[in-house]
């Protein structure tokens, strides 16, 4: 008779371990707000240790190099993305309910995340070949869970045109918080997001069939 092994448990994270994570964590969001605020080019590995509190060097612990850091902080958020979308999506078993989660959802997170948003928009070529592919997978999966629900609400409709009415409402939703912030003015997110997630879901249900008015 075979014998049976016990799975092996997790071991608990150590504090050394918690302090790494920790480090690895301030280094990805100290590169999101100077990506953002300076551009990739401009920003030195002394720069990102600095702003984490850590010698330049000390970042070669956690990454190989600037590049590693941008595609660290693009993968992850790409990453957090998809499993939060898919997580709001399974919720329900109703998809118009679920549609209008995923929505709000995602303004919760541009509203959090303009900076990276905007290193995504201005610093996605300087990411090696490698996490371009992985980011630009991530992103289509999630691309998809939209599509699929967009679809059950609306069914008939063509597979492009829903493409089309969800990269059209991730435009609407990531550009405002990330326009306003480049201007100089911060966005409020008490009174913003209840803008944002009724002018996304419109988008969504836009009947394009009714004529525009006149000028």
């Amino acid at each position: 008779m075979p014998t049976i092994k016990e799975p092996h448990a997790t071991p608990a994270p150590t504090p050394r371990s918690q302090a790494k994570e920790h480090r690895r964590q301030a280094l990805l969001d100290a590169a999101a707000t100077l990506f953002a605020a300076q551009g990739f080019n401009r920003v030195s590995l002394e720069d990102l240790g600095a702003a984490a509190g850590v010698s330049g060097p000390a970042v070669y612990r956690h990454f190989s190099g600037k590049q590693a850091v941008l595609g660290a902080l693009l993968r992850s958020v790409s990453q957090d993305l998809l499993t939060g979308g898919r997580l709001v999506a399974d919720q329900t078993p109703n998809p118009a309910v679920a549609l209008a989660s995923l929505v709000e959802f995602h303004v919760d997170f541009a509203l959090e995340n303009a900076d990276v948003i905007r290193v995504q928009d201005t610093d996605f070529t300087y990411l090696s070949e490698g996490d371009q592919a992985a980011v630009r997978s991530l992103q289509r999966s999630y691309v998809e869970t939209w599509v699929g629900l967009l679809g059950e609400v609306r069914p008939g409709v063509d597979l492009n045109e829903l493409r089309l009415r969800v990269h059209a409402t991730f435009g609407l939703i990531n550009s405002t918080p990330y326009s306003v912030r480049r201007h100089g003015r911060r966005v409020s997110v008490t009174p913003a997001r209840p803008v944002l997630a009724a002018m996304a879901l419109a988008a969504l249900h836009a009947d394009v069939s009714a004529q525009a008015p006149s000028v």
